[in-house]
């Protein structure tokens, strides 16, 4: 794994070297644009519409319009400003976790300390995790000014990145006009089914079913090719009711309930039964065998 960033965190007067790895990758099979008469690949070409040339991409710059003009800038105009020049992750403040609106929260990076001598990495983490608190953080990445937080997973710190306030958009614009009334049933009903439905999350239970999907229709085409039958990989597609349906909220909720129940019950009565461990059975013979006295043979 490539460090992607190399810079070093700045807490008051404390300076901690760091390398930033990304925390995460994409798992999706890799699929590419065809002609789908003949297969053949669709490359894009990055062509000029002034001289109609086509263009490298090293000699690419970017531009701002402002109605007017083209303004571009190169890449020397941008690498001159003081914030892209900048190698520092600026501590500015600890918050609570719950203050934190996840809404804003993007990507991961893994922070791993960059120095011989790690204590002071070290110390950051333990305070972080002892306060339980996160640190808000201002960097450059990419040609861009982030706002952040450190959390602590694990034994390595974590820097995410924030969305500036401006970004997020105002949740009470798609909100109804006039908030339908939910009589204390519905309400209890509802309560119920999501106290079945409740456990701790463990997100190794859960796969990528389009992903594993896309799989199989892959194998599937290989070894058929045209003459591949859906129906067979996958089975019958299963019909389910329209989304404009209106439904009677109560029943939805009664059947839900009985049917997680169900499910519940079954998968229960399914669970092998505990096998005996043979092992501990012969031990407990032997240990009941050699505590009663042994018989004595009559002298003659």
């Amino acid at each position: 794994m490539r460090a992607i960033w190399t810079g070093s965190i700045a807490f008051g007067l404390v300076n901690v070297p760091v390398k930033a790895y990304g925390a995460t990758e994409d798992h999706d099979i890799d699929l590419h644009q065809v002609h789908g008469k003949d297969g053949g690949r669709i490359r894009y070409e990055r062509r000029c519409e002034v001289c109609g040339k086509k263009v490298a991409y090293k000699d690419l710059d970017k531009a701002y319009e402002d109605g007017e003009r083209t303004i571009v800038l190169t890449d020397e105009d941008l690498e001159e400003l003081p914030a892209e020049k900048s190698r520092e992750i600026e501590v500015v403040q600890f918050v609570p976790a719950e203050q934190i609106d996840p809404l804003m929260l993007e990507k991961s990076y893994f922070l791993q300390a960059d120095s011989k001598s790690p204590k002071a990495y070290e110390l950051l983490r333990r305070t972080l995790e002892d306060t339980q608190k996160l640190a808000v953080v201002r960097f450059a990445l990419r040609q861009k000014t982030r706002l952040g937080i450190l959390r602590v997973r694990s034994k390595t710190m974590v820097l995410q990145a924030v969305m500036w306030a401006d970004e997020l958009r105002d949740a009470d614009s798609v909100a109804p006009e006039k908030a339908p009334r939910i009589s204390q049933q519905e309400l209890k009903m509802s309560s119920t089914l999501v106290e079945q439905y409740s456990s701790d999350f463990t997100p190794e239970e859960f796969h990528d079913d389009y992903q594993d999907q896309l799989r199989a229709l892959i194998e599937a085409k290989i070894e058929q090719g045209d003459e591949l039958d859906t129906e067979a990989t996958f089975g019958a597609a299963e019909s389910g009711s329209g989304s404009g349906e209106v439904i009677d909220l109560m029943e939805a909720l009664k059947r839900s309930i009985e049917g997680r129940g169900a499910n519940a019950k079954k998968a229960r009565a399914t669970k092998a039964p505990a096998k005996k461990n043979p092992t501990k059975k012969k031990a407990a013979e032997k240990s009941a065998s050699s505590s009663s006295p042994s018989k004595k043979k009559a002298s003659s």
